[in-house]
């Protein structure tokens, strides 16, 4: 069994891999093409139905970009379209949270002081959330609202900062901010999927019929891409949360999540007023360093302010047999000496203010529940301690290496 574990690990890495490498693809591909529709330009003599070009050089050459507001007189024989990154993304994205938050939800996704939940109702949760999402805000873009594009926007402001909080109601914190992440994602891959594809199709099928296309759809279309447009930072900053617990792990996490998303907005609006050669609008990076200030301050809120009181953690019924296990008493013994340093409530070490990853070793509940990391980390390879800067001994790791595989094989 551990050594499926292993297999499941490496299954996680490459998941996350291929996902990186999707992701960059995509949000390069956007960005790209953010910055050149701000940079469009009208010119004398340019081809009927041509909103603007732009001329740009790389690698050494030249190249002359034109953009048709709706649709050119002829298609050429070749079109690239831009969107399996987009679903590649979404789908590696799915796969690992399949893979970390799913395979591991006594770990990762249930926190059994916010919500007692069975795995089967946390995952339920989980995928019904991504779900309803993009229903209701596919509704809210259709709707009335949908026609005032800066009105819409802030709705659905309101209505990410009612998800912020709700997520931190029933999952862990970092389960919570991953969840805000895939959210969001999940919106704007939709959008790519369900509306900006589709309607591009649309016009497509009109000039291929010899219809004069309709420029509705891509008015529509235009709508969902400065969405995504709006979205993509906070996205990248809730998938890179997981590892710094302090953006995370406090009570006012939602707070802090909420935050983020206005300063995707003041960092957006930077590199969109540029590319559109309207200034530089200084404002927005201090604005931004303001928010980020109060992010930081909200994260090391005194626990009397934030009322956080400190909570055994019991051991839970799937990790009952590590707890059991004969090997148990001098693996903890191991764990406590070497590792006790810097995941405790209270680090010891110089320059840590809250446990790496928010992952503490102060009870035998919080010991067992993370018996496979310890046994990853520490047993079957020397990642941890950093530097072996607790100087655990072979002898130790071969404790932490025996007790997990003894436990895993039932004995």
């Amino acid at each position: 069994m551990y050594e499926l574990g292993i297999v499941w690990e490496w299954l996680g890495f490459a998941m996350r891999w291929f996902h990186v490498i999707t992701a960059i693809a995509w949000i390069g591909s956007s960005f790209y093409f953010v910055a050149l529709d701000h940079g469009l330009r009208k010119a004398p003599g340019l081809p009927e139905g041509v909103y603007g070009e732009e001329w740009q050089v790389h690698g050494g050459g030249f190249y002359r970009m034109q953009k048709y507001l709706v649709a050119p007189p002829e298609l050429p024989e070749h079109l690239t379209w831009f969107k399996w990154e987009s679903y590649m993304t979404w789908l590696s994205g799915f796969c690992m949270l399949a893979i970390v938050y799913y395979g591991s939800a006594d770990l990762f996704l249930i926190d059994r002081h916010v919500l007692d939940l069975e795995n089967w109702q946390a995952i339920l949760i989980s995928i019904a959330s991504l779900s309803v999402g993009w229903l209701i805000y596919d509704t809210l873009c259709k709707s009335p609202i949908g026609k005032n594009t800066w009105g819409l926007m802030a709705v659905l402001y309101m209505a990410l900062v009612v998800m912020a909080w709700g997520y931190t109601q029933i999952f862990t914190g970092r389960a919570a901010f991953l969840h805000l992440g895939a959210f969001t994602a999940t919106i704007m891959s939709a959008n790519v999927f369900f509306i900006i594809i589709p309607n591009q199709k649309i016009t497509v099928a009109d000039m291929i019929a010899g219809r004069t296309p309709d420029p509705k759809f891509g008015i529509i279309a235009k709508q969902r891409s400065l969405h995504n447009n709006y979205l993509t930072l906070p996205v990248l900053f809730f998938m890179l949360s997981n590892h710094y617990p302090l953006a995370f792990g406090t009570k006012y996490n939602w707070i802090i999540a909420a935050l983020v998303f206005l300063m995707g907005v003041t960092i957006r609006h930077w590199f969109n007023t540029v590319h559109a050669r309207k200034g530089k609008p200084l404002w927005t990076w201090m604005a931004t360093a303001v928010l980020f200030i109060l992010i930081m301050w909200l994260s090391t809120v005194p626990k009397m302010l934030s009322g956080e009181e400190e909570q055994d953690v019991s051991i839970a019924p799937a990790f009952q047999k590590f707890a059991q296990n004969a090997h148990f008493d001098s693996a903890r013994e191991v764990v406590q000496v070497r590792c006790s340093m810097c995941h405790t409530a209270e680090p010891v070490y110089d320059g840590l203010a809250r446990a790496p990853k928010d992952v503490m070793f102060d009870t035998d509940g919080e010991i067992v529940a993370h018996a496979r990391e310890i046994y990853l980390q520490a047993a079957r390879s020397h990642a941890m301690p950093p530097g072996n800067v607790s100087e655990i001994t072979p002898e130790e790791r071969a404790i932490l290496k025996g007790w997990y595989e003894s436990a895993s094989a039932g004995s």
